[in-house]
């Protein structure tokens, strides 16, 4: 539905209404007769579930031929406000594990049992309490050995980007923020890993009383990594660390899903990035912003590594889109500011050609 100048809708920002932007832009310049260079379509809906199918078909070199080019242009991101332009230079990787602790063979009486044998729901909640410590650094050993330092001119231009803390915390509704000590929440999300708890659950939920004692709990656990760390490696450290930290009296079962997808960090100075700054300029008229990305998009790794082609990450979305959520929606002024945005990106990229 469309109601105040919005689109509603599941995927409306992320990512239906993003992709729909392309496929308007290239019907605009078929019809006016000023598509300036040959353009192909790759279109998946799997990039929620790890982009399985189109990681094997990028793997199977026989594609190659039929996905040759020069450039790819994404938009699954978004701008800093309304009338700020962003242009992504990086995006987090991501790792995702389903855990299960066990320690029956059944559920049991807890009047029987409890105070005798391990809950796997205590176990499991103080396993996770114990994957950060106090000031929110997550304790994997190694686990931030490959992630880079940046320079003290390197944070500050982040936090150019134009951000209001209380406007955020008002927006969802918390009374403070919380992360990694020592950082601020822009750095939180771009340039630093994380952690996080996506859901957890075990023994008895219904409405009512039911005196169980649990034969197993489960969580599923997620993190997002920064340039050079190493999705396998961070997979195999989680794996060994967690499986370790496991007291002998319940037994352990981890499943990562999707393989995990790397990180990845652009060269801002590209002619394909210097065309997407312009066309953003073009059509915003005023100066962009490079940003880093806090989500992912795996398949963006799989193209530099599988192809060797970059990737020109200029999206449209904004943080109130309320994206995974109910209600997301997509402003119609993003849509047709994209549309405008990705034609110039177009004809910006070509002219740097001839």
């Amino acid at each position: 539905t469309i109601r105040n100048e919005k689109i509603y809708a599941r995927g409306a920002c992320d990512d239906k209404g993003q992709m729909y932007i392309h496929v308007k832009a290239l019907e605009t310049m078929l019809a006016t007769h000023q598509l300036p260079c040959n353009v192909k379509f790759l279109i998946e809906g799997e990039e929620e579930m790890g982009c399985l199918n189109i990681m094997r078909f990028l793997d199977d070199k026989k594609n190659h031929d039929l996905l040759k080019s020069d450039i790819v242009l994404v938009s699954d991101t978004g701008l800093l406000s309304i009338d700020q332009p962003a242009l992504p230079i990086g995006l987090r990787g991501i790792i995702y594990f389903d855990v299960e602790v066990i320690s029956a063979n059944r559920d049991l009486h807890s009047g029987m049992y409890g105070g005798a044998v391990a809950n796997p729901i205590h176990v499991l909640a103080q396993m996770i309490a114990a994957l950060k410590d106090k000031n929110n650094h997550i304790t994997l050993p190694g686990f931030y050995s490959k992630v880079e330092t940046l320079t003290a001119t390197e944070r500050a231009e982040i936090n150019t980007a134009p951000f209001d803390l209380a406007a955020y915390k008002k927006a969802i509704d918390i009374a403070e923020v919380a992360g990694e000590k020592g950082y601020t929440t822009l750095e939180r999300i771009g340039i630093r890993p994380s952690l996080d708890v996506n859901g957890i659950w075990g023994g008895y939920i219904e409405d009512g009383a039911k005196t169980v004692l649990p034969a197993k709990a489960h969580a599923k656990i997620s993190m997002r990594l920064v340039p050079q760390q190493s999705a396998q490696e961070i997979i195999a450290l989680f794996q060994k660390h967690f499986t370790a930290m496991a007291p002998k009296n319940v037994k352990i079962k981890i499943t990562p899903h999707a393989g995990g997808n790397d990180p990845i960090l652009f060269n801002a100075h590209t002619q394909a990035m210097q065309a997407g700054i312009n066309a953003l300029e073009e059509v915003w008229g005023k100066r962009h912003i490079c940003t880093r990305e806090g989500g992912s998009i795996p398949v963006v790794a799989k193209f530099k590594e599988a192809l060797g082609i970059d990737t020109v990450l200029m999206g449209f979305g904004l943080d109130t889109d309320a994206i995974h959520s109910p209600n997301e929606n997509f402003g119609i002024y993003n849509f047709f500011k994209g549309i405008e945005a990705t034609i110039a990106f177009y004809h910006h990229y070509t002219r740097l050609y001839q």
